[in-house]
C-alpha cells in the first residue's frame, strides 16, 4: 500500500516554528507597550498632585486676601501621600493694584535637576484695592 503526498493534512515542523515566532514578536511588542502606558500613568498622576499644589498655593492666597511682597519664596507640600517642593515667584505689575503670581513644583529629589511637574501663573489683586 503506497501513501500519497497530496492526501497528507497538516503543518510541517518549520511553519509552526515561524508561527511561533512571529506570536513571540507580537506578545513582546505588547508587554513594551503596556509597560510604557504604565509608566505614563505614574507621571501624569504626579504631574497632577503637583498642579493641585500650585493651584492650593494660589487659593490660600486669595482665602487670607494677602498682599504679597516682590521676591522668591519656597516651601514643601504633602498632597496624595506624595511631597513636593513649591517655589514661587512674585513679581509687580505695570497696575500697582495687581501682582504676579508664578508657582512652580517639583518633588524633592528633582529640585536640583530642574525638573518641574507643573507650573502655574496669576495675577492677586491686592485687596480692598
Amino acid at each position: 500500500m503506497k501513501l500519497s503526498r497530496s492526501g497528507a493534512h497538516g503543518f510541517t515542523l518549520l511553519e509552526i516554528m515561524v508561527a511561533l515566532a512571529i506570536l513571540a514578536l507580537s506578545l513582546m511588542a505588547a508587554l513594551r507597550a503596556s509597560a510604557a502606558a504604565t509608566q505614563n500613568t505614574g507621571e501624569i498622576r504626579l504631574r497632577q498632585l503637583a498642579e493641585w499644589v500650585a493651584l492650593n498655593r494660589l487659593e490660600e492666597h486669595r482665602a487670607r486676601r494677602d498682599w504679597l511682597p516682590v521676591g522668591m519664596t519656597s516651601g514643601e507640600a504633602l498632597q496624595g501621600g506624595q511631597r513636593f517642593r513649591w517655589e514661587e515667584k512674585i513679581g509687580g505689575t505695570p497696575n500697582a493694584q495687581f501682582r504676579r503670581v508664578e508657582i512652580s513644583v517639583r518633588t524633592p529629589e528633582s529640585s536640583d535637576s530642574g525638573h518641574t511637574l507643573a507650573r502655574v501663573t496669576r495675577f492677586l489683586i491686592k485687596p480692598g484695592g
